[in-house]
């Protein structure tokens, strides 16, 4: 089949359309009219035979094909801009806009104080973080890559495994003084805890679980203040409300510094794996190769 370059020009139209959230903006990155973008992705849409995207006077979204299509092609699309970028021999093959969904505790916590040596060290990268609790739609909301806690979702996705935390058992040291010290999971049931809210349904997360070797042991916990962000949490348990239960991987510090105590110290939490995400491809562009060396460099230094 001869090589189409009207096609490949009208798929780099939707690629932008996506990127930019709308024609107009499309058609500035592109510097097309409207029109001109608006019959691009007439053509392409003709040309494959299906509706690619659904659009509204005040929004557009991706079809089912079309995300299928967007998932496909998003990954040549960037592999051709390195390609390019490399040929010529340019300063810095990472370059362009880099789109993240990231676990809101990652990101407050570890990657927000480093974000910007990344920045420094890709001058040509423009970069956008958004905190999330879900997944979402990686492909279909224009994300480049996600960082995740937990296990993977069964998709096309490719999975990198950057590292694995457990959660620690935490409080101030005036709430220690105040009510002691719990010498096993089953004390805590006494202790007055700060309880989390999960956000995508709804339950308050009460059960609090713990392994130490072979032993398993599980303790409902209770108490005043349910939140459901990771900032108030700490933010309470500094303050010396209660006790609480977060990801060891951000708050070490802070238990060196004295400013937290970690209880049960025997006992070790549950743990959460934390993945990189980023659609299928035989070579992940350049910009989201960097971004997750990036981050095990992060990693690699905290631990």
């Amino acid at each position: 089949m001869p090589f189409d370059g009207r096609l490949v020009a009208n798929v780099g139209v939707l690629a932008a359309i996506v990127e930019a959230g709308s024609f107009a903006k499309a058609a500035e990155a592109l510097g097309l009219s409207p029109s001109g973008v608006s019959r691009a992705l007439a053509r392409l849409e003709e040309r494959v035979g299906v509706r690619l995207l659904d659009r509204t006077t005040r929004s557009l979204a991706l079809t089912d094909e079309g995300r299928r299509l967007y998932g496909e092609i998003g990954p040549l699309l960037s592999g051709i801009e390195d390609a390019f970028t490399a040929t010529a021999g340019a300063r810095a093959v990472v370059k362009g806009r880099l789109r993240v969904n990231v676990d809101a505790f990652f990101s407050r916590f570890l990657l927000g104080p480093e974000i910007g040596r990344f920045l420094a060290r890709y001058p040509e990268v423009g970069l956008e973080l958004v905190a999330r609790d879900g997944l979402g739609d990686l492909v279909g909301e224009g994300f480049d890559i996600a960082l995740r806690f937990g296990q993977p979702p069964d998709s096309a996705l490719v999975a990198k495994r950057l590292l694995e935390t457990h959660t620690l058992t935490v409080a101030a040291p005036a709430y220690v003084k105040r009510r002691g010290m719990p010498r096993a999971p089953s004390e805590l049931a006494r202790h007055d805890c700060i309880l989390m809210k999960n956000t995508l349904s709804g339950e308050t997360l009460s059960v609090w679980s713990y392994r130490k070797g072979q032993r398993r042991e599980s303790v409902t916990v209770s108490g005043r203040l349910l939140v459901s962000e990771v900032g108030t949490l700490l933010g309470a348990c500094l303050a010396g409300v209660g006790v609480a239960r977060i990801k060891g991987l951000g708050i070490a510090d802070l238990i060196e510094k004295g400013k937290l105590v970690s209880l049960l110290p025997d006992w070790q939490g549950e743990r959460f794996p934390l993945y990189a995400l980023y659609p299928s491809r035989h070579l992940p562009a350049a910009k989201v190769k960097a971004f997750i060396d990036f981050v095990e460099e992060v990693l690699a230094g905290r631990a």
